[in-house]
């Protein structure tokens, strides 16, 4: 029977000992991208750390994990390069612009002077929430099974695939902005034009291929935990309803004309302009 540490994504079975060094690994950075952020009042590092911590969580579970070697080194790569990309684009849209992004923006004018203590407590947040996510690199790196599994293959690519997706839909957006005429627009090229947020959606697919390569491991159902909680937060806590309330007040009847035309999350046909 396999320890219980597994299931939770924390330890490797029978070093409970791990558990808060572990968690110090990740607090420690996540308290100095807050000195970072706050010297610079662009609380958008908080994005570069989660996404650079849960690559480095694989790794290390790639590292420490008894698995057959082939997994463990699928599980760095896999993991790896989708937290290397994100990382990379992050750093080139939120924090190279010297501009924070409006959500943050809108929560420091809301926090007032408690905004700094309010964002210190948002970043150690962040360091749990890493961890707990990681639950399906754990799975895979102590998954015993000798034989590669279908599902292991089949989540994998499509882990692979979904985050070239959300790429692709990066790099649309971003050509978007840079175009002259994009001020006060929506954008509708490529991707855009069939959903208003392709990145979330390819984001929460990478993370359904995670869940895929971690389910056949012992208790490897628990894996799922994870992208049913990205898509909890995507849906309804901090992706896609700040994002839409700022879309709307900055664009005003054209972001509404969007609303109403394209889907919010899958990709799908557009609707028929509507008349208002």
């Amino acid at each position: 029977m396999c320890s219980p540490s597994v299931p939770l994504g924390l330890l490797p079975p029978g070093s409970e000992g791990l558990a808060l060094p572990l968690l110090g690994a990740l607090v420690a950075p996540f308290v100095g991208l807050w000195f970072v952020a706050r010297a610079q009042r662009n609380a958008a590092w908080v994005d570069v750390g989660w996404s650079g911590a849960l690559g480095l969580l694989a790794i290390t579970y790639a590292l420490l994990g008894d698995a057959p070697v082939f997994r463990r080194v699928a599980l760095g790569l896999v993991v790896g390069l989708w937290s290397a990309r994100l990382v990379a684009h992050l750093v080139r849209d939120r924090i190279r612009s010297g501009i924070e992004e409006g959500r943050y923006q809108a929560l420091r004018a809301w926090l007032g002077p408690r905004a700094d203590v309010a964002f210190l407590l948002i970043f150690v947040a962040q360091a749990g929430l890493a961890l707990l996510l990681s639950l399906p690199f754990a799975l895979v790196a102590w998954n015993p099974g000798a034989a590669l599994h279908p599902l292991e293959v089949l989540g994998a690519l499509g882990a692979v695939g979904a985050w070239v997706g959300e790429a692709i839909a990066d790099r649309q957006l971003a050509g978007f902005k840079a175009r002259a005429d994009s001020a006060g627009r929506v954008c509708r090229d490529g991707l855009w034009g069939w959903s208003r947020h392709p990145n979330y959606f390819f984001e929460w697919l990478v993370w359904c291929g995670f869940a895929c390569m971690a389910t056949p491991a012992p208790n490897g159902g628990w894996a799922w935990a994870s992208p049913l909680l990205m898509l909890g937060l995507v849906l309804f806590v901090t992706g896609i309803p700040p994002t839409e309330r700022r879309a709307v007040a900055s664009r005003g009847e054209a972001y509404r004309r969007y609303q109403r035309e394209v889907s919010a999350f899958v990709p799908w046909p557009p609707r028929a302009a509507q008349e208002t």
